[in-house]
């Protein structure tokens, strides 16, 4: 494992290196539970079925990647795509990424197009959300149980080591609060002008399909992809299948 330091913070990372020159640089980011290590395989595949640099990284508080000293609040999606992701692409020498985004990570990467969409080459996101739905907030509420009454605080601690409890209670916590009721990110879609590619489950316990109906609604030209046979988790339950239609997307860059 990499690491580079961001901020004054010590970011961990993998960096898969590009199998030619002249390919797109492709940023994965990561869900609101997730980490380099809990990509598994996937950024080695994508790097081989694209032949793209593919950069992973822990956002702070993930992972081996420290956390910030204060509070979480409702914005912090808007905090990493604003402010921590611009001084990671500086510090990476990074120009116009191709961000991939699950989950947390593919709102992350909304925020960020829309924010400076003169930057990205394209996007990808996996099981994004652009608004809180009864369904989300379900998903999230039976998280909670499993984090109480099951071995999944054992399981997240193999990644997130002393963080786990605060990597957990930081997400759920959050999504759950009176304060994070009316968050929305639509006003980000519209001033987005790079390709979109957004691919959902059909199966997806935290979202409906409602999610990346509204990205193609607002963002002409979004090419969707509704997976059967699929979860929250894309890259892991039709693993061939988002290989194919990112190495599909990224070759029209």
């Amino acid at each position: 494992m990499k690491h580079l330091v961001v901020d004054e913070r010590r970011l961990e990372y993998r960096d898969f290196p590009a199998a030619a020159a002249g390919r797109p640089e492709l940023l994965l980011l990561h869900e609101g539970l997730g980490c380099v290590a809990m990509w598994r395989d996937f950024p080695e595949k994508l790097a081989s079925a694209t032949g793209c640099r593919v950069i992973v990284w822990s956002r702070a508080g993930y992972g081996g990647s420290p956390a910030y000293a204060e509070p979480r609040t409702a914005r912090y999606m808007h905090r990493e795509a604003e402010q921590a992701l611009p001084a990671l692409l500086a510090a990476l020498q990074v120009e116009r990424p191709v961000l991939i985004g699950h989950s947390d990570g593919g709102s992350i990467a909304l925020i960020f197009a829309g924010a400076f969409p003169e930057v990205p080459l394209g996007i990808a996101v996996l099981a994004p959300h652009e608004f809180v739905e009864a369904e989300t907030l379900a998903g999230i509420r039976l998280a909670r149980t499993a984090w109480e009454n099951t071995d999944l605080p054992k399981k997240l601690g193999r990644y997130h080591h002393a963080q786990t409890e605060r990597v957990f209670r930081d997400w759920n916590d959050c999504w759950l609060s009176p304060s994070f009721a009316d968050w929305n990110i639509e006003e980000y879609l519209a001033k987005i002008r790079c390709p979109l590619l957004a691919i959902q489950g059909v199966d997806d316990e935290y979202a409906t399909l409602r999610q990346i109906d509204a990205i193609a609604e607002q963002v002409p030209g979004t090419q969707l992809l509704k997976l059967e046979k699929c979860g929250h988790t894309p890259q892991r339950d039709q693993e061939a299948a988002v290989l194919a239609a990112l190495a599909g997307f990224v070759g029209k860059l």
